[in-house]
């Protein structure tokens, strides 16, 4: 088993790429150990005690940086326990009112320059949302990824300076997007703050790193700042910076619905 982490922060923050349930109830939760002598699997456990959250909102600003030009995204984000997300674009003018809805392993996309809603799916999961090194796969982290990675602890690196587990995660699909990631993560905050994703090859195909840690509300850890390279691209790259984060918000039903999608 394998936790959720990452992307969840973006689908927590969008949605995390280490995926795992938590503990059903504290007495399934894993026992204390020294940093030192702790599992892999126990490790995986502790980063969702700090990361996965009931319900969350969040303010994102999402700069893409091209070749030829810089375009800059505010998006609104609402999350509902493991699986479940939903994104507003705020600005630029022409992608305003453009939203997003994940629940579970399905994804769609309302488009109010053809008022109309799209599903994404196949091909179009390995695109790049609006533009960006984050693509509408990075996004769908769900339960059914604890079952396709197999975690291997490799033992330990300083990342700018504090130290952290180095983790392997080794599909067991070959079909999957990255068959092969690396994630480090930090050893007193468990928050992963270096990630690598590989193709079957070898071949790096993206990196992502994760910073300016803050305390919340309640005494959560969590990044306020996401960098993705995209390796196979040149002069690429996309900054995600999120702002007010609340948790254990009261959120409306209609949000986690395609009604919401084309709400006015």
């Amino acid at each position: 088993m394998m936790n959720r982490t990452t992307l969840t922060l973006l689908a927590a923050l969008l949605a995390t790429p280490l995926v795992a349930p938590p503990p059903a109830s504290a007495e399934d939760a894993p026992a204390a150990a020294p940093a030192e002598e702790m599992t892999v699997q126990q490790i995986l456990d502790a980063i969702d005690a700090n990361m996965v959250f009931e319900s969350r909102t969040t303010k994102i600003k999402m700069t893409v940086e091209g070749k030829k030009r810089t375009r800059t995204f505010e998006m609104i984000s609402y999350g509902r326990g493991k699986d479940d997300s939903a994104m507003e674009y705020v600005t630029p003018a022409r992608e305003k009112g453009t939203k997003m809805l994940k629940l579970g392993d399905d994804m769609w996309m309302y488009l109010p320059s053809v008022d109309r809603t799209q599903k994404i799916s196949g091909h179009m999961l390995r695109k790049g949302m609006m533009g960006s090194d984050l693509s509408y796969d990075d996004m769908m982290t769900t339960e059914q990824m604890a079952q396709m990675y197999t975690p291997t602890l490799l033992g330990s690196e300083d990342i700018d300076g504090r130290p952290a587990w180095k983790i392997e995660l080794v599909a067991n699909d070959e079909s999957v997007a990255y068959p092969k990631r690396l994630q480090w993560v930090d050893k007193e905050l468990f928050i992963p703050v270096q990630q690598e994703l590989f193709a079957l090859s070898g071949m790096k195909l993206k990196s992502w790193r994760m910073g300016k840690i803050k305390e919340f509300e309640g005494g959560r850890q969590f990044p306020t700042w996401m960098e993705i390279v995209d390796e196979v691209k040149s002069d690429s790259k996309t900054t995600l910076e999120f702002g007010e984060m609340t948790f254990g918000v009261e959120l409306e039903s209609e949000i986690f619905s395609q009604r919401w999608l084309e709400r006015k």
